[in-house]
């Protein structure tokens, strides 16, 4: 048990540090020696903060914005081609309040295709964001998202519908 928490505070200053490279390249980098599986052309922003990077997968042309919370414990999935905007929160892990021991439980998340999830937007545990779906900023999400919808508030409910002919490539652009 104590070699398994002296690991785990290893990969989070090591972690700690590679949210703090100058470049994506060494911040993707640090990420996959940690264990997280990473696609091609991925930008992740400065200062985000992972838990559990090896239950973590991240599809190509996919931005993660600054100081984005990606909680993998329970499994974490983001598709290709989506966005995580500022300070979003996506937990896959949290406590139950009705235990008499305050337990933990898990539920993966997954987020689909060319999904937007906006400014400080939180997402708990268990929920699906369907392909092409924006979360507004602000929101939190308690239930799944369905593919091509605009949802919203706290809890999030559906507010629309959204193209469903996306044709964009986002993702790190070398010229």
């Amino acid at each position: 048990m104590r070699t398994k928490r002296i690991l785990h505070r290893l990969v989070d200053l090591s972690l700690w540090f590679s949210a703090r490279m100058p470049t994506h390249t060494l911040r993707v980098t640090g990420l996959r020696l940690c264990g997280a599986s990473i696609g091609p052309d991925v930008a992740l922003g400065r200062g985000i903060r992972v838990f559990y990077p090896w239950k973590l997968t991240i599809a190509a042309h996919t931005v993660i914005g600054t100081r984005v919370y990606l909680d993998a414990r329970g499994g974490l999935s983001i598709g290709s081609n989506s966005n995580i905007s500022a300070e979003a929160a996506i937990w896959t892990a949290e406590h139950d309040i009705q235990s008499s021991e305050f337990a933990m439980s898990e539920a993966p998340v997954v987020i689909g295709d060319r999904t937007w999830v906006c400014f400080r937007a939180t997402i708990l545990p268990g929920v699906t964001i369907g392909e092409g779906s924006v979360v507004a900023a602000g929101s939190v999400v308690t239930a799944d998202v369905p593919p091509f919808s605009f949802a919203g508030g706290v809890p999030a409910q559906l507010i629309g519908k959204r193209n469903e002919n996306l044709v964009y490539v986002l993702g790190r652009r070398r010229s």
